[in-house]
């Protein structure tokens, strides 16, 4: 199978952003409608799903669209009912939330590193396709995208995070853990997939090896997964603004300033 060809960066900033305009519409009828909307983001370690996302949000509302990037459960966390933990951050009306990693931890990461106890994994696989099941007949209208990585590729972007030390946050023990452990994670993946593709959630396989392919390919689909119309406004004409007669502002060097860091920079220029 031929090497498929990577989109050249100006055509990929031009249809990002035409993506992206199309988000923010989604947005207003979103708010509009008081649609619930919940985007679920799973898949293998430096599979790009915080980078998809990173577009997905750069220019909506964070009131609107939000995030959630839940940490390791505390202890009170883990004696709850599995899924306690994340409903308190679901939407209201008018609101769409990301979930950047969600509940299928327990199909993952905890099965694959034993996190859990075999029963516990068995309730999840029956009891998920339920709890989903349930979101929809609530209203909320949930879409689950899994980014499929290859192992070469991944391989590439570990190394990488290994070399460059803006990245080298990313890479965490348990992320070089699953690295080994690629084939348990294979099958953990496979079996999620045979219990919660179910008809009311289905699940959307992003193809990854390509950045910037999956980023377009994503938010193409996710704005065609709603109906909406386009609110956006008539232009704004910006009142006049008023004058301070009377009115005399304290002198600016009562302030405090940031010093100026460019300017030092433009000196050791032209040094």
């Amino acid at each position: 199978m031929a090497k498929q060809k990577k989109i050249n960066k100006r055509l990929y900033e031009k249809e990002l952003f035409k993506l992206q305009l199309e988000l923010v519409k989604l947005q207003a009828w979103i708010t509009h409608k008081n649609l619930k909307v919940v985007v679920l983001f799973e898949g293998r370690d430096a599979a790009g799903k915080g980078g998809v996302i990173k577009r997905i949000t750069q220019h909506l509302n964070p009131r609107i669209c939000r995030v959630a990037a839940l940490p390791a459960p505390t202890e009170r966390e883990q004696s709850q009912w599995y899924f306690q933990r994340y409903t308190p951050h679901l939407p209201a009306a008018g609101e769409m939330v990301l979930f950047d990693r969600s509940w299928y931890n327990r199909a993952g990461v905890e099965k694959v590193m034993g996190f859990c106890t075999d029963d516990e994994y068995q309730e999840f696989l029956r009891s998920c396709p339920e709890f989903e099941r349930m979101l929809v007949r609530s209203g909320i209208i949930l879409i689950k995208y899994w980014f499929s990585v290859s192992d070469e590729e991944q391989e590439f972007r570990f190394q990488s995070r290994l070399k460059e030390p803006h990245k080298r946050w990313k890479l965490s023990p348990m992320d070089l853990e699953s690295r080994r452990r690629w084939v348990d994670y294979s099958k953990a993946k496979d079996q999620m997939f045979a219990h919660t593709d179910i008809k009311q959630a289905p699940w959307y396989v992003v193809k990854s090896d390509i950045k910037k392919h999956a980023r377009l390919n994503c938010i193409s689909h996710l704005v065609s997964m709603i109906p909406y119309q386009d609110l956006t406004p008539e232009p704004i004409k910006l009142p006049k603004r008023e004058e301070g007669i009377g009115y005399v502002r304290p002198p600016i060097t009562d302030q405090t300033f940031v010093p100026d860091f460019v300017s030092s920079l433009n000196e050791k220029k032209t040094d």
